[in-house]
């Protein structure tokens, strides 16, 4: 129950601070130029807010996501790891089904010897 509610939790954290940081202006770059006016109406304590409110909702999912590890089932997390362990296993065999089946290039011996290296014929074999 815990962890779910630390789930939850990191989720409402998660949008709140995508909302805070897409609501910050930007400090340098061409759109602070647009921006500017913002600063000079005397909205500073706004951004002072928002920055503030960013960190905090940082801060809070780290905390949020080291407590939901703490709590988080024991039997879940040893059922899932066997499930991946299955799953690992059944690709491990599709690949060494599919390498039998993939054709190979035949790569020569090292004692054959090449056209180049072959001993010239004599004219009485030839004939």
């Amino acid at each position: 129950m815990l962890y779910t509610i630390c789930i939850v939790l990191i989720l409402i954290a998660s949008v709140l601070v995508i909302l805070a940081v897409l609501v910050q202006s930007p400090k340098s770059g061409m759109a602070a130029n647009f921006g500017a006016s913002n600063q000079v109406m005397g909205v500073r304590e706004t951004t002072n807010f928002l920055e503030k409110f960013t960190w905090t909702m940082a801060a809070a999912i780290l905390v949020l996501s080291l407590v939901a590890t703490t709590a988080m089932d024991g039997s879940r997390v040893a059922e899932s790891n066997a499930s991946l362990s299955k799953d690992a296993k059944a690709l491990q065999e599709r690949i060494i089904e599919s390498e039998s089946t993939i054709p190979q290039a035949e790569i020569p011996a090292a004692g054959i010897e090449t056209p180049a290296e072959a001993p010239a014929e004599t004219p009485a074999e030839a004939e």
